[in-house]
């Protein structure tokens, strides 16, 4: 009896400290310290740190880029930043900008006047039609901007480029003081050149503007190319390749891609050209590069001016409106280098 008495104290006594032990584990807890360290956020929630809106003369300005100008998403402002003022409320910037944006600015549109420096002003400030910058013929370092360049001008008009309409919307138009041309009997357009002063206004200007919103070359047209139907401008005098050689300006096609695609496409203009199938060939490769054009399977008005349109650009030897070989070469070569994505 005694012998099972010493053993179940033992057992309690063991079973004691144990659980002392136990208690005193989960039970101590560090000295707390004097001053406590600011409680950190999550980085991963944290905002990141932007640029500060500048200020000129109560004017704010955000002219620094925080997004990906690979994708054109970009958050530089050109102009003054426009804010709401809602009565018995107060419009904060804490979080501006959203990086979740980009440039109304995705095409250049060249075009000229058909007036004079004097009349070409007076159009284009005083009447329904106007561009963002004018370039005169009077051998001076000025450009005249008649609009602001986060503004719609009306130069465009009806107008479409691959999947895009109304380009006034996404534009920015260069008119340049040129007479245009004039039209003999038979139809036979004659043009009126530019002169050196101009063309490297314009180089200068257009390098600045594609530089600043990431224009791509595809979206640096004539305003034939974007109404072809319609508009001659600037016509074949104006020098592509030139911007496209000396300023890396728009496109142009490889020399020798069209001159490996040209015997190919001597032998579809000789044996093919008044086939439908050709014909509606021909007017679907026109669509691709970005014109707006049916696919009617006959040699019509419309694709008659599409073709001429393409010639003024990338052909100005000769602007017929007719596919010849070297015509339907240069299409294929320009298909191939600037295909549509």
């Amino acid at each position: 009896m005694r012998k099972t008495l010493y053993i179940i104290s033992l057992s309690t006594l063991v079973f004691s400290c144990t659980s002392q032990k136990n208690i005193k584990k989960n039970t101590y807890r560090p000295k707390t310290p004097v001053s406590q360290p600011k409680t950190v956020t999550n980085s991963a929630s944290q905002e990141k740190i932007k640029p500060q809106i500048t200020k000129e003369s109560g004017v704010e300005f955000f002219t620094t880029n925080i997004a990906d100008i690979t994708k054109n998403d970009n958050t530089v402002s050109y102009g003054s930043i426009v804010s709401a003022k809602p009565a018995g409320y107060k419009v904060v910037k804490t979080h501006f900008p959203a990086i979740a944006q980009n440039f109304r600015q995705k095409y250049l549109i060249l075009h000229y006047t058909v007036l004079p420096d004097d009349k070409s002003i007076t159009v284009l400030t005083q009447q329904g039609v106007s561009a963002h910058y004018l370039v005169n013929n009077l051998g001076d370092n000025e450009i005249y901007q008649l609009v602001d360049e986060n503004k719609r001008s009306y130069h465009a008009g009806v107008s479409a480029w691959r999947a895009d309409k109304n380009l006034n919307d996404t534009s920015i138009g260069i008119e340049i003081v040129n007479m245009g041309y004039t039209a003999n009997a038979a139809g036979l357009k004659t043009f009126q050149p530019f002169s050196d002063d101009q063309i490297k206004k314009v180089a200068a200007l257009a390098k600045d503007i594609v530089t600043r919103y990431n224009i791509p070359a595809t979206n640096v047209l004539a305003h034939s190319d974007i109404a072809p139907t319609r508009k001659q401008d600037p016509g074949p005098l104006f020098p592509w390749k030139k911007l496209y050689d000396e300023y890396q300006i728009g496109m142009w096609y490889d020399e020798a891609a069209k001159q490996n695609l040209l015997t190919l496409a001597q032998t579809d203009i000789s044996t093919k050209y008044n086939e439908p199938s050709f014909v509606y060939m021909v007017q679907i490769a026109l669509q691709k590069f970005g014109y707006a054009i049916e696919g009617s399977g006959k040699w019509d008005d419309a694709t008659k001016k599409t073709i001429e349109a393409l010639q003024y650009h990338f052909r100005p030897q000769t602007y017929d409106g007719i596919m010849d070989a070297e015509t339907w070469a240069i299409l294929q070569a320009l298909n191939q280098k600037y295909p549509t994505k």
